[in-house]
């Protein structure tokens, strides 16, 4: 039975009146308490997600812990924490849209034991405000209200700790309520400034040298005014066991024979709860006991785990040598308007600066990347594959399944040394005469159920973060680089496309979706299928599969792969002509492979040589994506997950048209088609890396293509701007992204609809799904970015330890692709690096160049025109550069301890740098594509400039003698003194 409330609130408008707004409350005699204990869970309706059942306590945070310390409640060590409507709305009202977003993914992310509790329609927790009253106190009191009652519905079985920082409260409400414990968050610390808080969780076995019979409330009135650590448990290490460590460290110093007995120990019998508190510890001792028979050998390993990671690393983080040399997460709270420096609190250590596991923890905090280890839990969903128990194909899956093992020659390109292959392709000819294409991905949907334990958490990682040395996979090993990686000669379940071609216009007859079972010939790397696809069958020792063969067999089966490599580039050459008619586009995207030697140090930066089988490939996924996309869209037209790339804006093609024009290339922006075609154009055949800049600018012009629901947008919106396709999709990586296990079920659900048989997934929403999108594109950013200062670092790590005056491969040919007022961009086509080289120091001097070349600082000025930068020293010396010039240049590393080191490019000549390995790589280049459309953003480098100023004059002489638009009189005056310093008798041959 509903009750209505009123609720009035009084609001002051501009004109000084005051505003009568009474709004309507309803109250409900059950909510959802999302606890184990319910005792009546249907009438709760608890269908969400529940607690744990393995804590000694609930814990309750109040309105101002959440606010303030929300990154200490998202570790995922807390259990069963419950959160308030009410703090919950404080912290939507007071902290802004941005943090009361985390709170709500914290709340529904299935991987933290927390819950949100609607205390403010439960009609016995709610408490109108009483007149008088702040809002901060009745807050406060709601919530414990809500407290009290929701232990009283857990029917007294489980202890409520309600976490506060208001004194009062504690006072007020400490000792009211039997089983509903008040404490402080925190207690302040002498001489210390920075306020600090942290949680620490301890596991089972960490605590069985401690007495739980210690603990006691009362010992928060004897603690030292230190610091006091707030700790939320489980398995039996609880809250008053904790009190009673601290005391425990405080002693330590003092006393090496353990945790000395306090003397005046109040007796416990005269405490007001004691006999919840007997329950309470008979409570632990029965979660305790479970689990402490794994650890019964080694009852004092905590003591030192403690005191390392505890008090030598917190306690004396407050030392200022301590905090220089490592980088650390700290939380800002306020900011006084009165004060220059903000207050905040400590989190947790990183790393030391410079190292190489600090700096790689840095980028993933950064991009909020959780890289934890799998749980047990998760764990325990995997199938096995022992050598003693190995994994087989059942024979059920053999009946729904089509059976390809011994009727297609199946293989696999990837790059050399991978281990999750997700693809693997298939051409054969038919009785008719016809080809068929076939597409194989790995069933990834078999072994990972709908919400299951390992479907959230790959949900919640979205995809496989790949740094410059490693990756953290969205998918346990077991699957990823396992049953569900088709390894060549194992049997793999897969969801294959096949299609059926014309023999020779490759024109589409038919298509084919379904489940599979295949077996992979050869599992190959991109460098071999590349040299057997020329014609060089010598790279025939570096393919596994071959080297047990007899010589005949060898050749019979070579020939064989040989025409099937063959035949698959000749259909994907087809079908990108075909995308190419209606304006897709090829551009550029630099990226660097880290090559590592024995010892794991850098040996070589290497920028990654696109081949013609890497289009191969690539051609067949997207055509794959495409006719699957598709078919769920044709299936679910209003909750299919696509993939769209809307159009860029013109504006960002000014740079691109500017550039393209200094070197006599027009470049149409209108449609993708007449881009890619200006783009083709755009060659200059004595300067390939000219067409490879150009790709490159208009690449970072492009938007970036997002996920999408196709509930929530028109038809016409579904255009993929770069691939020149009108409804596209991922469905071709399962392993390392969330989005084509979401596309999987997807597809079988479509397959099922039209067999007319029962659906077993259960499909997102248009809504669900449409919220799931914004989720991955938001950890695709994250992955790209995380890649990207990966890469970055890398680079620098590389530079750091060589001396830039000395050694050879700090010395590179460099190319300009944009000049700025102060200084030039460049590209270092050997390192695949972008970044600022300055014409002008901070000193004021201008650089110069000698009759052979080598570069000075001298006093002078700088005068930007549209394609080129002149330097003018006051001696009348002058040199200009030109976008696309070549130049030498000096690479090496900028240190900063606040911030990462950066890669600081010097031009030491105005003239190009020639090596073995320059020529070299300029003699690829010429056949050069790059594999797809990269989303990518504008380049960082850009920020390490002064603001450009935008110069719209007609003609360029002019520009020289005319006060361009931005600057100011001073730098015109300036300019005019500087020339009138030079000789000028030489220019005009006096």
């Amino acid at each position: 039975m509903l009750q209505k409330r009123e609720k009035v609130l009084l609001l002051r408008t501009f004109q000084g009146r005051t505003l009568r707004i009474v709004r309507e409350h309803y109250l409900r005699p059950s909510v959802p308490c999302n606890s184990p204990l319910c005792p009546q869970p249907a009438t709760c309706r608890n269908d969400g997600k529940l607690l744990s059942s393995d804590v000694t306590h609930y814990m309750i945070p109040d309105w101002k812990v959440v606010q303030d310390y929300l990154e200490i409640l998202e570790f995922p060590e807390l259990k069963g924490i419950i959160f308030m409507q009410t703090a919950c709305q404080t912290v939507q009202h007071q902290r802004g849209r941005r943090q009361y977003n985390k709170l709500r993914n914290l709340l529904r992310d299935a991987r933290h034991d927390c819950i949100l509790f609607a205390n403010e329609f439960q009609q016995f927790c709610y408490l109108p405000r009483e007149r008088g009253e702040s809002m901060e106190k009745w807050q406060t009191r709601s919530i414990y209200n809500a407290a009290v009652w929701y232990y009283h519905h857990c029917q007294d079985r489980m202890p409520i700790v309600m976490v506060t920082e208001d004194e009062e409260a504690i006072q007020q409400y400490g000792s009211e309520t039997e089983g509903v414990f008040v404490i402080s968050f925190k207690v302040p610390a002498s001489g210390v400034s920075v306020s600090v808080s942290v949680c620490v969780h301890f596991f089972s076995g960490a605590h069985n040298a401690l007495d739980p019979e210690e603990g006691s409330l009362n010992h928060l009135a004897r603690l030292p005014p230190t610091l006091f650590f707030c700790v939320h448990t489980r398995h039996g290490f609880n809250l008053f066991s904790f009190l009673s460590l601290l005391i425990y460290f405080e002693r330590e110093s003092t006393s090496q024979g353990g945790p000395e007995r306090d003397s005046k120990r109040e007796n416990p019998e005269q405490a007001p709860c004691c006999q919840h508190r007997a329950r309470y510890r008979a409570r632990t001792h029965e979660l305790r006991d479970r689990d402490l028979s794994q650890n019964r050998e080694r009852p004092y390993a905590h003591r030192a785990v403690l005191r390392a990671s505890l008090v030598l690393a917190l306690l004396d983080f407050f030392s200022l040598s301590f905090v220089q040399d490592f980088r650390v997460v700290v939380r800002i709270d306020s900011w006084e308007s009165t004060s220059v420096y903000p207050n905040g609190h400590f989190v947790r250590v990183l790393g030391r600066i410079g190292d190489l596991e600090g700096e790689i923890a840095t980028i993933l905090v950064e991009n909020s990347i959780s890289v934890v280890p799998f749980s047990e839990a998760q764990m325990c969903e995997m199938p096995v594959n022992t050598p003693g128990n190995p994994w087989k194909v059942s024979p059920e899956e053999e009946q729904e399944r089509q059976d390809l093992r011994e009727t297609h020659l199946v293989f696999s390109i990837d790059p050399k040394g991978c281990e999750d292959v997700d693809d693997a392709l298939s051409v054969r000819t038919l009785d008719n005469g016809h080809l068929e294409l076939g597409v194989h991905i790995a069933d990834v949907t078999h072994f990972v159920a709908p919400n299951s334990y390992i479907d959230i958490e790959a949900r919640t990682r979205a995809t496989t973060y790949y740094l410059a040395d490693r990756r953290y996979d969205m998918l346990p090993s077991t699957l990823s680089a396992d049953l569900c990686s088709l390894l060549g000669g194992v049997d793999r379940y897969a969801v294959s496309v096949m299609w059926e071609l014309d023999k020779t216009s490759y024109e589409i007859k038919k298509v084919w979706y379904g489940r599979t079972i295949i077996r992979s010939a050869y599992k190959l790397f991109y460098e071999a299928a590349q040299e057997l696809l020329d014609g060089n069958f010598n790279i025939v020792d570096d393919i596994p599969e071959f080297r047990d063969l007899d010589e005949k067999t060898r050749q019979a089966r070579l020939e064989e792969l040989a025409w099937a490599i063959g035949k698959l580039t000749d259909i994907a050459r087809h079908v990108r002509a075909k995308r190419d008619g209606c304006g897709a586009l090829e551009l550029e995207g630099v990226e660097v492979r880290v090559q590592l030697d024995e010892k794991k140090n850098i040996h070589d930066l290497i920028p990654k040589q696109p081949l013609e089988v890497h289009e191969t490939v690539a051609e067949c996924m997207i055509l794959a994506n495409h006719w699957v996309a598709k078919k769920i869209w044709e299936s679910f037209p209003h909750q299919a997950l696509l993939r769209q790339h809307p159009p860029p804006h013109q504006e960002f093609f000014s740079e691109l048209r500017e550039c393209a024009k200094a070197k006599g290339f027009f470049i149409d922006t209108r449609s993708n088609k007449t881009l890619a075609d200006s783009l083709d154009n755009a060659n200059d055949p004595n300067d390939p890396i000219v067409n490879r800049l150009l790709r490159s600018m208009a690449t970072q012009a492009m938007s970036n293509a997002l996920y999408f629901s196709t509930g929530s947008c028109a038809e016409e919106e579904f255009h993929h701007y770069g691939l020149a396709l009108d409804k596209y999709t991922h469905f071709t990586s399962p392993i390392r992204r969330y989005s084509d296990i979401i596309v999987h079920r997807l597809l079988m659900a479509a397959i099922s609809k039209d067999k007319k048989m029962e659906m077993k997934d259960n499909l997102f929403s248009n809504k669900d799904l449409e919220e799931l999108c914004r989720h991955i594109n938001n950890r695709n950013r994250a992955a790209q970015h995380s890649q990207k200062q990966s890469t970055e670092l890398f680079q620098c790590m590389y530079f750091k330890d060589k001396d830039p005056e000395n050694e050879e491969r700090c010395v590179s040919d460099g190319v300009i692709y944009s000049i700025r007022t102060n200084g030039v961009l460049l590209f270092i086509p050997r390192f695949g690096i972008k970044g600022a080289a300055y014409l002008k120091n901070k000193d004021g001097l201008v650089i110069s160049c000698t009759p052979d070349g080598r570069s000075e600082w001298k006093p002078g000025s700088l005068q930007r025109f549209q394609n080129k930068i002149t330097s003018t020293t006051t001696g009348g010396e002058s040199v200009t550069f030109h976008l696309f010039d070549h130049v030498t240049v000096r690479i090496s590393v900028q240190a900063s301890r606040c911030h990462s080191d950066t890669i600081r490019l010097e031009i030491i000549s105005n003239k190009p740098y020639m090596s073995p390995d320059t020529e070299l790589f300029h003699q690829s280049s010429l056949l050069l594509k790059s594999d797809l459309v990269k989303e990518v953003t504008r380049s960082v480098e850009e920020a390490q400039l002064a603001q450009e100023v935008k110069v719209n004059v007609i003609q360029e002489d002019y520009q020289k003698y005319c006060q361009t638009k931005g600057r100011s009189l001073y730098m015109l005056l300036e300019e005019i003194r500087d020339l009138a310093l030079l000789d000028v008798s030489n220019s005009y041959g006096m």
